[in-house]
């Protein structure tokens, strides 16, 4: 039988026909692996600003930066709010802590508004790229490029003429500066929204875009970081000034200062007396009724009449010395407090 004659021929060690493996058979064709999307132009600008800052951070330290400012902008404060008493600013010998104070008088208010502003762009724009990302593109985004691109156009060009000529904006304090940082940031924003959606990825540009991204990142910064300085100079010399008017306006209320000195100081100003102390073993012989005391700062006392108006009032500066005692009074003790001796 054919079966017995194979099981023989198989049993004496013949050789038996080769099986067909698996691994011999042809392999279907697998799909050849996708390529790695090439960088996109459009996603450059988000790793140039975090590089300008640490270029930034290299050059200028962040405190010392910070401690410049806020010393400016408490010197702009305090030279209009003596400014307003005729009063020169050298002349006082302010300490850099005194100009450091009265600068958070002046940045309150813009540091406010600019994070509560930044906060709501910034939730904004992540709300529209999380529409963006999953193919959705909305209405609004129609609207919003459009009416960016005009709108910023228009404030910053407002903002750059009232630099170089009076317009409407610079009758308001602060108006023109922040014009000028509104336009940019609104075009900007335009600019790389329309990027976002129109742009394609391309191989070989990408170190192209990445300088290119830091540029226009370092202009943003520098105009927009000139506008809101400009605006809070403008904010803090206005705080400067209105808190000089309140000032004058609680004037009343402030105790009375007495001045005793051992000799004439002469001073002559509206409602400010003269009393010469009859005592000749007096060690203060000369006594002065009708002033307040502003400030007292480095070696000088800051004077003003107690009847002081920007009108006719005169602001009194004393050399801080020995030959000098003050006695306070409470406002409403002025009146019978005079005595006719010292």
């Amino acid at each position: 039988m054919t079966t017995t004659r194979t099981d023989a021929e198989s049993s004496a060690g013949a050789p038996a026909a080769p099986a067909e493996r698996p691994s011999e058979r042809p392999a279907a064709a697998s799909p050849p692996p996708a390529e790695a999307p090439a960088p996109a132009a459009a996603a450059a600008p988000s790793f140039a600003l975090p590089q300008l800052t640490r270029i930034l951070g290299t050059i200028v330290a962040p405190t010392t930066l910070l401690t410049s400012l806020l010393f400016y902008f408490g010197w702009s404060h305090a030279v209009w709010f003596f400014h307003y008493f005729g009063v020169d600013w050298t002349l006082l010998g302010l300490s850099n802590r005194d100009y450091v104070m009265r600068s958070l008088d002046g940045l309150f208010v813009p540091l406010m508004v600019v994070a509560c502003a930044g906060l709501l762009v910034l939730w904004g724009h992540a709300l529209l790229r999380a529409r963006l990302a999953v193919g959705a593109r909305p209405r609004v985004v129609g609207v919003l490029l459009p009416v960016a691109g005009v709108a910023g156009l228009a404030l910053a060009g407002g903002g750059i003429t009232s630099i170089f000529v009076r317009t409407r904006l610079n009758s308001y304090v602060a108006a023109a500066p922040v014009s000028l940082a509104l336009g940019v940031l609104l075009l900007v924003y335009a600019i790389h929204l329309r990027r976002l959606l129109t742009e394609r990825p391309r191989a070989g540009r990408a170190a192209r875009a990445e300088w290119a991204a830091v540029a226009e990142w370092a202009a943003v910064f520098v105009l927009v970081g000139l506008s809101l300085f400009w605006a809070a100079s403008d904010y803090s010399a206005a705080v400067g000034r209105s808190r000089a008017r309140q000032f004058v306006a609680e004037l009343p209320t402030y105790p009375d200062a007495v001045v005793y000195s051992n000799r004439s100081l002469s001073l002559h100003a509206p409602g400010v007396s003269e009393l010469r102390c009859r005592d000749p073993e007096a060690a203060y012989r000369f006594r002065y009724d009708g002033l307040k005391l502003m400030l007292q700062a480095g070696d000088q006392y800051l004077f003003l009449p107690a009847a002081w108006s920007p009108r006719n009032g005169v602001a009194i500066l004393v050399p801080r010395s020995d030959s000098l005692r003050l006695e306070f009074l409470p406002p409403s003790a002025r009146g019978g407090a005079h005595r006719e001796s010292c």
